[in-house]
């Protein structure tokens, strides 16, 4: 059946109260988007941030009376001027969905394994490579954007000569658990997953049973990670701004000789954050679509 939506201009303030309001109308569900041109990027991994010009948009079915919502809505929220309606056509929703994502490969034109992550209503193209099991939901991380395939780009290519074998890898920032999986799959020894969201390491663990490395993979709120770790690889997919913060903590993570991958920053924010780490790290800088990637070793001893 075709769906209506009452789209909602506003200000940042403003947007949760508007969302609250059309929930309480009877909206099915409640999405925030960009009413401008002003990319958004998390300021840091506990910080929310919604636009300055802030499009907050209610969905109902055909036979909700869009201008009573309205009219409930103001009456918590006060006068909505430009608020609208549109007809939302009846579609195959779930096909469509399922259709935006495709097996991935990750590796093999650079060395290193044939790594795979695919989701799960597909067969893997390459049966006898690596292949990850990974559906697209709430916890961010599917490989389709930039960061997420620099690291796993990353991984795939150390994985010659057995390089994960007897290593301990940390995932800091873990969202899907993408990475740490990827560890465990290219044979690190023990995988330490950690993040700030709950329900990230609740994802974190049930994409974990479905590729079978629950054994190997030790899922950790953030205020259990202990202050040192002497891992061999620390990874950090998060934002430019933890990634400064954090310096000090992700490097004490790490054992003589062992390597770190920071990304989630952009091209420019490169010399801010490698200001913020020891010189000693002699990072190298990998990018893709204006993101990019730092990947740094600490001395042996």
């Amino acid at each position: 059946m075709p769906w209506l939506q009452l789209v909602i201009p506003t200000q940042p303030d403003m947007a949760i109260a508007v969302s609250d309001a059309l929930t309480d109308a009877g909206a099915l569900s409640v999405t925030f988007e960009d009413d401008g041109d002003e990319p958004r990027y998390q300021p840091g991994i506990e910080a929310v941030s919604l636009w300055s010009q802030t499009r907050v948009t209610g969905l109902f079915d055909e036979k909700a009376d869009l201008d009573q919502v309205l009219e409930l809505v103001q009456q918590q929220v006060g006068p909505l001027e430009q608020a609208y309606a549109r007809k939302l056509d009846d579609q195959d929703w779930q096909r469509l969905w399922m259709g935006r994502f495709k097996p991935m490969r990750f590796g093999n034109n650079f060395g290193g394994d044939n790594l795979w992550v695919c989701p799960s209503w597909l067969e893997p193209p390459e049966p006898g490579a690596i292949n990850l099991v990974l559906d697209p939901g709430l916890a961010f991380g599917t490989g389709t954007h930039a960061t997420t395939a620099l690291c796993l780009q990353w991984l795939a290519s150390q994985s010659t000569d057995h390089y994960f074998k007897d290593k301990v890898v940390i995932d800091y920032g873990c969202g899907s658990g993408i990475l740490a999986i990827a560890a465990c799959k290219l044979g690190a020894a023990r995988v330490i997953a950690t993040d700030i969201d709950p329900q990230a390491l609740e994802v974190t663990r049930q994409n974990a049973d479905k590729n079978r490395v629950s054994e190997i993979i030790e899922i950790k709120p953030l205020e259990q990670m202990p202050a040192a770790a002497g891992a061999d690889v620390v990874l950090a997919n998060i934002l430019a701004a933890p990634l400064v913060s954090l310096a000090d903590k992700l490097t004490r993570l790490l054992g003589p000789g062992g390597r770190l991958i920071l990304s989630g920053l952009l091209d420019e924010q490169v010399t801010t954050v490698m200001a913020a780490y020891d010189p000693s790290l002699n990072f190298q800088q990998q990018s893709r679509e204006g993101w990019a990637m730092l990947s740094g070793s600490v001395p042996e001893k």
